[in-house]
């Protein structure tokens, strides 16, 4: 069983924001950022998806992959473990929230390089497997973003033997730090370790949650994984009854990566609602997530669309593709301010095999006002 592809923000490259017709040019590079599709290509790509769309899978069916989805998750990291995704040191460039006392140029040109590298000697771009579009091999690991373990809605309850959650917090994990931060769908811990290796503030408490038990047994058993830094929980945050560790307005950063977008839609809204209580006034959710038209929805085949821009993998885990005003609608019908949403087309060249990829990836930020605003 494959993962869902993620990609990291890559350095700049020359011509973007252009139209790439010439194939000389084309394969000059690896990675075209901010490029600009032509009306032919965006009507290729919404003809493709009205075709893989027309045939819809049976309530029935939709209805099993929604009771069964926890265990395809921990069937995912019962098989790849920790193995699968790269750590994102990338994060503290496109979202310095992560570690605010950070000198804003440390590492950033090696990280920039080092991804540079990755991505030149990667000749294995494009793989599928069981509908997820990976651009990473367990050889060849391109240092990549996409969401280990997206959080489902169910309707029974998550097990919590992970760090019991009680819903007194008088005494909570972190209840004496001073920035908190939460990662929901932590998967193997790839978001969460590196911030606890670059964010070195003595006040700084990190929250992890997932929904497969497995990934996490993976963090709470991963070496670094220190409990008076870090509180790892399962939680199924769609089920509003199963409780978090911390108390409302208690967060400075919800960071979702690839998770938003393996939730049932009609139950998004109520998702964004509960994240948004639990932040200060002040505080900001970060997300990055599938856009519109990514070659990830144009490579569905008939059958395995769920709703409009919905879908299942072979594995059984499913996806969305977001447009950037469906996520302008969910964060500020629950309150919050937009301070970023951009949209992040790229073209990704395979050169061995001349083969390109557009990917489609939308990055948000979006803050709760101020006490003195609310």
């Amino acid at each position: 069983m494959a993962a869902p592809s993620e990609e990291a923000p890559q350095p700049r490259r020359p011509f973007g924001r252009r139209l790439l017709t010439d194939p000389a040019r084309l394969f000059q590079h690896n990675a075209w950022d901010n490029v600009e599709w032509s009306e032919e290509q965006e009507a290729s790509a919404r003809s493709k998806v009205q075709e893989n769309s027309s045939q819809l899978l049976p309530q029935d069916k939709q209805e099993e992959y929604e009771v069964n989805a926890k265990r395809y998750w921990d069937d995912f990291y019962k098989i790849h473990e920790n193995g699968f995704f790269k750590d994102r040191h990338w994060l503290f460039t496109e979202f310095p929230e992560l570690a605010p006392n950070r000198n804003p140029g440390h590492n950033e040109d090696s990280v920039c390089e080092h991804i540079y590298k990755e991505e030149s000697n990667n000749e294995g771009l494009g793989s599928c497997e069981n509908g997820h579009c990976s651009l990473e091999t367990r050889a060849e690991n391109q240092l990549n973003l996409m969401k280990s373990t997206p959080t489902f809605c169910t309707e029974e309850l998550a097990p919590q033997k992970h760090g019991e959650v009680n819903q007194s917090y008088e005494d909570y994990p972190g209840s004496s730090a001073s920035y908190r931060i939460l990662e929901v769908g932590c998967g193997a811990g790839n978001t969460v370790f590196p911030i606890l290796q670059t964010n070195n503030d003595p006040g700084l408490f990190v929250y992890c949650c997932d929904f497969s038990t497995t990934a996490v047994d993976l963090v709470r058993n991963n070496a670094e994984y220190d409990s008076s830094r870090c509180f790892a929980f399962v939680h199924d945050l769609c089920n509003d009854q199963s409780p978090f560790p911390m108390p409302d307005e208690s967060l400075d950063v919800v960071i979702l990566i690839f998770v938003l977008s393996a939730i049932l839609p009609e139950k998004m809204q109520c998702v964004v609602n509960r994240l948004s209580r639990l932040l200060k006034p002040g505080g900001m959710i970060l997300l990055r997530d599938y856009g519109r038209y990514d070659l990830a929805q144009l490579r569905f085949k008939k059958g395995q669309c769920l709703s409009d821009n919905f879908y299942v993998r072979g594995d059984g885990t499913r996806v969305y593709f977001f447009t950037q005003d469906e996520l302008d609608d969910l964060f500020t019908r629950s309150g919050l301010e937009k301070i970023q949403n951009l949209v992040d087309r790229r073209l990704q060249v395979n050169r061995g095999k001349q083969m390109t990829m557009y990917r489609v990836w939308i990055q948000c930020k979006y803050q709760k006002p101020a006490a003195s605003q609310l």
